[in-house]
């Protein structure tokens, strides 16, 4: 019980680092609904082919509030599904922090953000390949954030983009807090070294139950697999598997932003088989 109030200032942090990003990405949203008109949003659906490219150099960047701004991109759509993919799968979390102050060289460092670049990217184009093929035209990307402000019941056409960003920010980033919130108690309390053993409990399962971990809402899935990993306890190809997956708060805003259970469960099984699959592939190279 003690380490409450350490665990109430952490999660109080880190969802003040996410809201800047949050409220951005719902601000751009309504610009776009209200003020930008067709000719924009047909642009962007164009440059949605390339997005993954973008997706994946953003990802990169130590800030896990990109995938949770590219959530709510995507539930407006505004971005394709290979674009919020390549950024989750590149999305380095806690890795780069923990592995620079762990000492680990430049060339592991840059291999590692590397591999994940490259593989967010390929995965993108691939996901938004398959989904034109299947659906002809690929993603519908009208109507959707005029249909988040309707659910959402912000009034959003009557006050302004600024105060309708305003709520949606407020009304979501709450919901984060008390999730986040929540999975940080429990995993305080589960111990992380308990989540460590389970995590390498067992080496032919290792990529799979390290791609569950990575599932986890918040920073000690990328921590624990990190740790593991330079302390030998997982192989490289485990540890590769889980912080593909591990997307920080992105799936949790998604899941929250996007109304379409179906479709959010579709990502979900695109980002874990591919991070899974990849990571795995990946471990086998000889280049560490």
């Amino acid at each position: 019980m003690e380490h409450l109030p350490h665990v109430f200032l952490h999660t109080l942090l880190d969802f003040a680092k996410l809201l800047p990003f949050l409220f951005l990405a719902y601000l751009v949203m309504e610009l776009i609904e209200h003020r930008a008109g067709e000719k924009t949003r047909a642009l962007i659906k164009r440059s949605g082919r390339f997005g993954p490219v973008l997706g994946g150099a953003l990802g990169v960047l130590p800030q896990c509030g990109f995938a949770a701004a590219t959530s709510n991109l995507y539930a407006g759509g505004l971005i394709t599904r290979g674009t919020l993919i390549a950024v989750f799968l590149s999305t380095s979390d806690e890795m780069l922090p923990i592995l620079v102050s762990s000492g680990a060289s430049v060339g592991i460092i840059l291999k590692l953000l590397g591999l994940k670049l490259l593989t967010g990217i390929a995965v993108g184009f691939v996901v938004d390949l398959a989904e034109r093929l299947i659906r002809r035209d690929g993603r519908d990307h009208s109507g959707h954030i005029h249909e988040m402000c309707e659910d959402s019941g912000c009034g959003c056409g009557d006050h302004g983009v600024f105060r309708a960003a305003l709520s949606h920010t407020v009304k979501i980033g709450l919901f984060i807090l008390a999730i986040t919130l929540a999975v940080n108690i429990a995993v305080e309390f589960l111990g992380e070294d308990r989540l460590a053993a389970f995590a390498a409990s067992a080496p032919v399962a290792g990529s799979l139950i390290c791609g569950i971990v990575g599932l986890i809402p918040n920073c000690a899935g990328s921590v624990v697999l990190t740790e593991l990993w330079l302390g030998g306890a997982i192989g490289t190809g485990a540890m590769l598997s889980g912080l593909m997956v591990s997307s920080g708060l992105g799936l949790l805003v998604l899941f929250r932003s996007n109304k379409k259970l179906g479709d959010n469960l579709i990502t979900l099984g695109v980002l874990y088989v591919s991070g899974v699959v990849c990571g795995t592939l990946l471990g086998m190279l000889p280049i560490f």
